[in-house]
């Protein structure tokens, strides 16, 4: 073989495996890309649905203390209008015990001249006011409901005719209010209601009219409420009849 041909034949191998190498990896890149492009789609995939997930609990967490903020608001405003309630009657009974104090002095300044008919008196009003004040502080001082409905039963028994007798009424109206019983307030109110110079009268015809609404009665709680605003104008029993007129 001369050096001709043997330079023609290494310039054919040197041609073919250069072929060989540019050529072999074409397939291999192809195939590299398409798995990268795939792998890269499954994790888009995985990160979309974690978000949606994350934002499913986000949602459900949210419903949740929703719920619990209507349910928290209920308990505030309950509670609110149960202390509303009782700062209430806490004022009515400081004043009553207050007009009690003032009440000996009263009495002691209308004594006659004479000892005998004076101490006859005296000892009477002395334990008119003792029962009345008893059985006040029943409330007051020891909360014993029930008691006090027994003391002011035997007080209006005791003394048919006592000055206190409205307020009497009164305080047992106030006490069945409290306790849900209705029927038994209402009879206690409208005794007081009977009387026009008691100074319980506005609250009396205000309790009424609320006894009528609560009882699916609306006429007649709006004519209570309506002799509350034209009897006493100018009262807080005035101000809230028409405040629960005005919701009718």
């Amino acid at each position: 073989m001369n050096s001709n041909t043997m330079r023609t034949l290494a310039l054919t191998l040197l041609v073919g495996a250069a072929t060989q190498v540019v050529a072999a990896p074409a397939p291999v890149t192809e195939i590299s890309g398409n798995s990268a492009q795939g792998g890269s789609l499954e994790r888009l995939e995985r990160m979309i649905e974690a978000r949606n997930q994350v934002q499913l609990d986000m949602q459900r967490q949210l419903d949740q203390l929703a719920t619990e903020m209507d349910e928290l608001r209920g308990i505030v405003e309950k509670n609110s209008y149960d202390l509303s309630q009782m700062l209430e009657r806490q004022r009515e009974l400081y004043r009553e015990v207050d007009s009690l104090n003032r009440q000996p002095q009263a009495k002691a300044t209308e004594e006659p001249a004479s000892d005998k008919a004076s101490t006859e008196v005296y000892s009477s009003n002395v334990g008119e006011n003792e029962a009345y004040e008893s059985a006040v502080n029943l409330i007051l001082k020891e909360k014993d409901y029930s008691g006090a409905i027994t003391a002011f039963k035997a007080f209006l028994v005791t003394y048919p005719e006592s000055s206190y007798k409205p307020n009497a009424h009164y305080w047992l109206g106030q006490l069945y209010f409290t306790q849900n019983q209705l029927s038994e307030a209402t009879e206690q109110f409208t005794a007081v209601a009977s009387v026009e110079k008691s100074n319980k009268r506005a609250d009396a015809l205000l309790k009424l009219g609320i006894i009528a609404e609560r009882s699916k009665k609306p006429e007649d709680a709006k004519k209570y409420y309506q002799q509350v605003i034209s009897t006493y104008p100018n009262s807080t029993s005035s101000r809230q009849a028409k405040s629960n007129l005005d919701k009718l």
